[in-house]
């Protein structure tokens, strides 16, 4: 897949190592610019998505945070999350795959080549952070139902108000 290529180049730009190993407990990890990511995971797609959020471990990450019961590392894993949703899931491509008729999560998210698993986690975060929907520009993007509202602006000219 030529997006986790990508990814690949933007990690060798940045100076950090990728690896893919078959012997993980988790599907990522990040450490002192170096990137894990398992080897054994079902698709190229959970690859990047994986790959991503280390990513964004590297921009908002410092310090050893596998200990997940302390709150201080918790907040920072969700930051990277964020940080791959916003990256993988921005408004912009919503509104971009409403104008194509993309209608449903499973057409969503293999628009967007994220798991249907990670576009649900990234709209999850979107409405708790944003509440049931969010508006942007002339485009309402809506969590629950998922979908997006486009407004028109109704433009007055010389008819008057009965149409002559």
């Amino acid at each position: 897949m030529q997006l986790y290529d990508d990814l690949l180049i933007e990690c060798d730009n940045l100076d950090v190592e990728v690896n893919e190993k078959d012997d993980m407990k988790s599907k990522g990890l990040y450490a002192d610019n170096i990137i894990w990511v398992n080897k054994l995971l079902p698709s190229i797609i959970e690859k990047y998505c994986v790959l991503t959020e280390e990513i964004g471990h590297h921009y908002t990450t410092a310090g050893d945070i596998l200990d997940l019961t302390s709150i201080a590392n918790r907040k920072q894993e969700l930051r990277a999350r964020r940080w791959a949703y916003m990256r993988l899931v921005p408004f912009s491509k919503i509104i971009q795959a409403h104008k194509l008729y993309i209608v449903n999560r499973y057409e969503l998210a293999d628009f967007l080549n994220v798991t249907e698993d990670f576009l649900d986690e990234a709209l999850e975060w979107y409405k708790s952070k944003y509440g049931l929907y969010v508006s942007i520009d002339n485009f309402t993007v809506c969590f629950e139902p998922l979908g997006v509202i486009e407004m028109f602006e109704w433009l007055e000219t010389s008819f008057n108000r009965y149409g002559t």
